[in-house]
């Protein structure tokens, strides 16, 4: 008798560690092997690891994501040859979905709102002084002057490398606005240019750039202290553009000349983008995708100290964290709503 009691008291505890235990509630997706993506630049990887490891502590195995361009991904989620990836930027990427996308594949979150911003910048003390709001004050004589770099009579402007999306974007405003005579766009390396602009402004000469957030840039150089955003003088879409085109001026910028500002680039929101099938078969990943944020400010930061030479797999891996650390309230109860999910 005592021997039976001791036999289904045992079965019971097995059962009860396989199914019910907090083990087994703290790990949704143990046994589940997850295949990410990660975009070319990298001012993604942060958001990419930090997603990573949230999938880690709910239990899956994540393998080391694979770094594709936008096309090549968007049709490799939809076919099911990767899970996910943290990377994407909408509306400026819906031109490279491939047809029925969003039968196979969703968008889940936001990793920033709004925050996939474009557009030019003026250091904020030339702005005030030449009374620059826009590109058409490029066209004053004054202007051009002050920001003549090489002497040949036209203001040069930090610009996109060869190839880049928003190297034909500037072309077109070049086009369009009638500046090819008032500003030379410099494609040399953007890293390079970027330097040479920080170390100018720091000479108190002036400076003129194009970036684009989350990015390094706005983290030397701050909106509203240092430099300020400035307008197109009126929105004028590129063809790829015009589906787009209300969301191409853009409210409650920090350290913007004019609110809303006209960017003159699609500004998107940066969100999660995963296979149907995938998230139908796992509720806690989907969740978490559904809550996992982080303000602009801090991705800014991240990608400064990347810049400046903490960029391996384990300075990432730090920067994760100590990101983790300081914010460990917040990150506890995104894995909770996602272990409540998959209940």
């Amino acid at each position: 008798m005592l021997k039976n009691v001791l036999v289904g008291a045992l079965f019971a505890t097995i059962t009860l560690t396989a199914v019910g235990s907090p083990q087994a509630a703290d790990q949704p997706g143990k046994g589940v092997t997850l295949q990410p993506a990660r975009a070319t630049w990298n001012t993604g990887f942060f958001q990419e690891a930090l997603v990573r490891r949230g999938l880690e502590s709910l239990g899956y195995q994540v393998k080391s994501p694979k770094d594709l361009s936008n096309p090549i991904f968007y049709k490799s989620v939809a076919l099911g040859d990767v899970d996910y990836w943290t990377n994407g930027w909408f509306p400026s990427h819906n031109g490279q979905l491939p047809k029925n996308f969003y039968d196979d594949a969703e968008a889940y979150g936001y990793v920033v709102k709004a925050g996939g911003l474009q557009g030019y910048l003026v250091s904020k003390r030339d702005a005030d002084k030449y009374g620059i709001s826009s590109l058409a004050d490029f066209k004053r004589p004054e202007v051009k002057k002050a920001f003549d770099k090489t002497g040949d009579g036209k203001a040069d402007l930090t610009a996109c490398p060869p190839g880049w999306g928003c190297e034909k974007i500037i072309d077109h405003h070049m086009k369009v606005y009638g500046l090819g005579e008032h500003i030379n766009p410099n494609k040399a390396t953007y890293e390079a240019g970027m330097a040479s602009a920080i170390a100018a402004y720091r000479d108190n000469e002036p400076i003129f750039f194009y970036t684009w957030a989350p990015n390094w840039t706005i983290f030397k150089l701050k909106p509203g202290e240092d430099v300020l955003w400035i307008n197109v003088p009126e929105i004028n879409p590129t063809e790829a553009q015009s589906t787009a085109v209300e969301r191409m001026t853009v409210s409650g910028v920090v350290g913007s000349v004019s609110d809303p500002l006209k960017a003159g680039f699609v500004v998107s929101d940066i969100r999660v983008v995963a296979n149907k099938k995938f998230i139908e078969k796992n509720p806690a990943a989907q969740a978490f995708f559904e809550v996992f944020t982080l303000p602009l400010l801090d991705i800014n930061e991240q990608n400064t100290r990347m810049n400046e030479g903490e960029k391996g797999a384990k300075d990432i891996e730090r920067h994760v964290n100590e990101w983790i650390a300081a914010n460990q309230e917040t990150w506890n109860g995104w894995l909770d709503h996602a272990r409540q999910a998959a209940k």
